[in-house]
């Protein structure tokens, strides 16, 4: 340009020289100056600024005949297209510098739009049209649009690749875009969305990972909350039916199915649903037994002893279709072990197309750890009942057989004596009276003895409880009491045996105590027999402080109470007397 601007100047100057004034025509160099000042810098401006100073001097010097002169003008123009040369170079300067921090304010607009639009959104994908028309709207284009993954070039559009730590997708614009704007999509916009939509890429990411450890932690929560509730439930001994409800209820909310049932297998090969239903009653109803159909979950478990699952009933059993009709896909069964027996089975089914879960059945486990803890208990405290009730039974046989030995054997014995003596006292003659005083002495003597032998008797077994029924023998023991007793009996229906047995010691005993040890001046006893129950109570007006821990008396009521099934409780206070609570359960 320097080398082809100057004389081409030089001759522009040559022709305008001849319609006007040569001194005038220093202005033509003056815009070459400026041109190559401002396009290539201070350098080359300067060196401009020399030679077009120079060729005009030497034009000037050989187009008039004043040689002193022209080194004044070479030596004035050099300085002003000097300063010229500088002060193009500085408005350019300017002008890039101000060019730039404009664009440079675009761009940061245009990143914190991206940014705003792409970090804040809840979904990357439906948050890319938005950063796209932000784009479009901040560079000034007709159109942008951003599409996941690659995406061919279309007619009439430059696609620009967008590539991140997995993350894929396509910027498409117009393709009569100039240059400049295409390469500052290239160099800039490009590189600065690849940024931000590979973080909000990792954001998401993050979310979802968050969001899935906040769901595990959830479900372990509910879990655990779930296994305390019955834990709690199988340590106070609720009884199995609950339990088993609340396992499969627990057990069917946690896992997310639609049906869980208990199943107890039989040892004819058949399988019942006892209790324990969630949402199972319109599949099978409790008390339905079942064939162990080959391709049923209650089968295969039923073989396998272990966990198994089936992913389609296809059989051709009344079973199989039964849970085909009524919507069942699949099912996972668990076995419940009592110790090394296999007592059964819990089933959860879902009627989706989706298999469950692949630890479906170790959550399952634990809930079956539960219904066979019930059961063990379950069994524990039946044995423990039929146990009381063999030993209350074999006591009470005991105390029947010896009051029948003592009534039909020894006290007839102990009469006839009496008798007999009473017999010699009266044929005894006058003159031996002293002998008659001592025969009557011992007689009395032996009538007493017999008195308390009847006492025991009635003590090892009440022979008016068989004979009168509970009011009698009720009656009978408050008339005998040295404190007294009000009696209320509601209703007169004779009990089985064992219970009227049981309720008569039971009075028997509160009686004993209030009179012994209570110092009570009143006791009232009320009894309520009703169809499948009799309540119990007996309350004295007594010093109270009774402990039930202490005394064997108690203890032994408590025992033959609890082997009926029913519940013995005592109430003492001291001061407050004392008041015992008996409920029986019977069989009319």
């Amino acid at each position: 340009m320097l080398v082809v601007g100057v004389p081409a100047e030089t001759v522009l100057v040559a022709l305008l020289s001849m319609v006007t004034s040569v001194l005038s025509l220093d202005v033509v160099y003056l815009f070459g100056v400026v041109l190559i000042s401002a396009v290539w810098g201070l350098g080359l401006g300067l060196v401009a600024a020399a030679a077009s100073a120079v060729a005009f001097g030497l034009y000037f010097a050989t187009s008039t005949s004043n040689p002193h002169g022209s080194w004044i003008m070479l030596l004035a123009n050099l300085v002003a297209y000097s300063v010229v040369a500088v002060l193009s170079c500085s408005v350019c300067a300017s002008t890039r510098l101000l060019a730039r921090e404009v664009d440079a304010r675009v761009d940061a607009d245009l990143s914190a739009t991206l940014a705003r639009l792409l970090l804040r959104a809840p979904d990357l994908r439906s948050a890319m049209p938005a950063a796209a028309r932000g784009l479009a709207r901040t560079l000034g284009l007709p159109s942008a649009s951003i599409q996941p993954g690659s995406v061919r070039a279309r007619e009439g559009h430059t696609t620009f690749p967008l590539r991140g730590d997995g993350m894929h997708a396509t910027l498409i614009v117009p393709a009569d875009l100039t240059g400049s704007t295409l390469r500052r999509l290239r160099d800039r916009a490009v590189p600065s969305l690849e940024l931000l939509l590979e973080a909000a890429h990792e954001r998401e990411r993050t979310a979802d990972a968050l969001r899935v450890s906040r769901d595990q932690l959830q479900r372990i929560v509910d879990e655990q909350t779930s296994l305390r509730h019955l834990a709690t439930l199988v340590a106070c001994g609720a009884p199995p039916t609950e339990v088993f409800d609340a396992v499969a209820r627990e057990m069917g909310m946690n896992l997310g199915v639609e049906h869980t049932v208990i199943v107890r297998y039989r040892p004819d090969d058949t399988a019942v649903v006892t209790a324990g239903s969630w949402n199972y009653r319109g599949i099978v109803e409790h008390g339905s037994h079942w064939v162990l159909e080959p391709g049923t979950v209650t089968e295969l478990v039923h073989r396998t002893r272990s966990p198994a699952r089936v992913s389609a009933y296809t059989g051709d059993g009344a079973l199989s279709k039964r849970l085909r009709d009524r919507g069942i896909v699949s099912s996972v069964g668990c076995p419940i072990m009592v110790g090394s027996f296999l007592w059964g089975i819990a089933i959860a089914s879902s009627k989706t197309e989706e298999p469950l879960p692949p630890d479906t059945e170790r959550r399952m486990y634990e809930f079956t750890e539960l219904a066979s803890a019930a059961i063990a208990n379950a069994q524990s405290h039946a044995d423990l009942i039929a146990s009381r009730a063999r030993v209350v039974a074999a006591a009470d046989e005991t105390r029947r057989r010896i009051e029948r030995d003592l009534h039909d054997g020894t006290q007839q014995h102990l009469v006839t004596i009496a008798l007999d003596m009473r017999g010699i006292e009266v044929g005894l003659p006058p003159e031996l009276d002293e002998t008659r005083h001592r025969l009557s002495g011992a007689a009395r003597a032996l009538e007493e003895a017999l008195a308390e032998l009847r006492e025991i008797s009635r003590g090892l077994h009440p022979a008016i409880l068989a004979k009168g029924g509970l009011k009698v023998a009720l009656t009978a023991l408050a008339g005998r009491s040295s404190v007294p007793v009000e009696l209320a009996v509601n209703g007169t229906a004779r009990l089985p045996e064992r219970v009227e047995v049981s309720i008569y010691y039971v009075v028997s005993e509160a009686l004993t105590n209030a009179a012994k040890h209570a110092n009570a001046t009143a006791i009232r006893v009320d009894l309520s027999v009703e169809e499948t129950v009799v309540r119990l109570s007996v309350r004295d007006d007594g010093a109270g402080g009774a402990d039930p821990n202490h005394g064997s008396g108690l203890t032994g009521l408590s025992d033959r109470v609890q082997a009926l099934g029913g519940r013995l409780q005592i109430i003492s206070r001291p001061g407050e007397g004392t008041t015992l609570f008996a409920e029986i359960p019977y069989q009319p």
